[in-house]
């Protein structure tokens, strides 16, 4: 029993041996994108943050297009690469938000109660998807987190427009509506499993980064 065990041990990959997967590489550049903008919304420059906000979608979203073209990918090379998605989005779709969120209303102890709810509400929901999956119609229950930092790029170009007291008020109520939506039992397409989307996406994300890009100049 104990050669067995030993056999089974050593028959597992290395955890780095993961890292060389190109759906994975992806999703880790995503994970870069998020720390940069975690980094920039603290340090209060936010139109850096879009940036790098909505890059991590991009990313996001390119890994599962990389990883239905790749052939001879092991059964445990895409349970690994979910998992390792899901452990990414809470950090990209929901501390990266609650941060800008934070940052932007001045750390004021007010706003911490709308981060909680923001970061409750992602927890929540991939804890959802992670056991039940999608629905029997091949939809999410809940929109899907990823659309956050989507909506809420968008909704940060009408900052500019606003005096900051106001938009943080806009920004605290587009945040917490959002964790309601990731909540509720809406259901939503999986809007990344279509190749169009994504190709859609690459455009907008590159219309975010020269829009925000020239903002910084």
């Amino acid at each position: 029993m104990t050669t067995g065990n030993t056999e089974f041990k050593e028959q597992q990959p290395s955890i780095l041996s993961f890292v060389k997967d190109l759906p994975n590489i992806c999703s880790l550049a995503g994970l870069a994108c998020t720390i940069l903008a975690i980094y920039f919304s603290i340090l209060g420059v936010f139109y850096a943050a879009m940036i790098g906000m909505i890059w991590a979608v991009a990313f996001d979203w390119a890994d599962g297009l990389v990883a239905r073209r790749m052939k001879g990918r092991t059964g445990s090379d895409r349970i690994f690469g979910g998992q390792l998605d899901l452990l990414i989005d809470i950090v990209s779709y929901g501390v990266t938000p609650a941060v800008l969120l934070l940052s932007f209303g001045g750390f004021a102890p007010i706003f911490l109660i709308g981060a909680f709810i923001m970061l409750a509400a992602s927890a929540i929901r991939l804890s959802y998807f992670s056991t039940f999956g999608l629905s029997g119609e091949a939809k999410y229950t809940g929109l899907a987190l990823d659309n956050n930092n989507i909506i809420l790029v968008f909704i940060f170009l009408f900052e500019s427009f606003l005096s900051q007291g106001v938009f943080s008020i806009v920004l605290y109520i587009s945040g917490v509506g959002l964790a309601v939506l990731n909540v509720s039992q809406i259901k939503t397409p999986k809007l990344s499993g279509n190749p169009a989307n994504v190709y859609r996406l690459a455009i907008y994300t590159l219309a975010i980064t020269g829009i925000y890009g020239w903002k910084l100049l």
